[in-house]
């Protein structure tokens, strides 16, 4: 059973959206318990999605938090020029940016 998985903060997953819909041709088999299928039955009821929809987004979810965790990320020689590119030019003013850290917050 997963423990301590972070809530998604990151926006849109993968498996958002028709596009993710198209093109499934895999199966994936899980045996579980009877309280684990309870659960999960529950929680895809609650959500208002299929048991497979359910189980699906939530696996993909962790999927991409795992993989977003790792400490390096294989790119191409050409990124990886462009990355650096991007960190070495000139420091750009951001007046809109400069306000908002000026100003005090709502939450102050």
């Amino acid at each position: 059973m997963l423990q301590n998985v972070p809530r998604r903060a990151r926006g849109r997953s993968r498996t958002d959206g028709v596009e993710a819909q198209a093109g499934k041709t895999e199966r994936i088999s899980v045996r579980v318990s009877p309280a684990q299928r309870e659960l999960l039955d529950e929680a895809s009821r609650v959500s208002a999605v299929t048991l497979t929809d359910f189980i699906l987004h939530a696996a993909t979810i962790r999927a991409e938090d795992v993989l977003a965790d790792r400490g390096s990320f294989p790119v191409s020689d050409e990124a990886y020029r462009a990355f650096l590119a991007l960190l070495d030019r000139p420091v750009q003013a951001k007046p809109r940016l400069q306000e908002l850290l000026t100003k005090p917050s709502v939450l102050e």
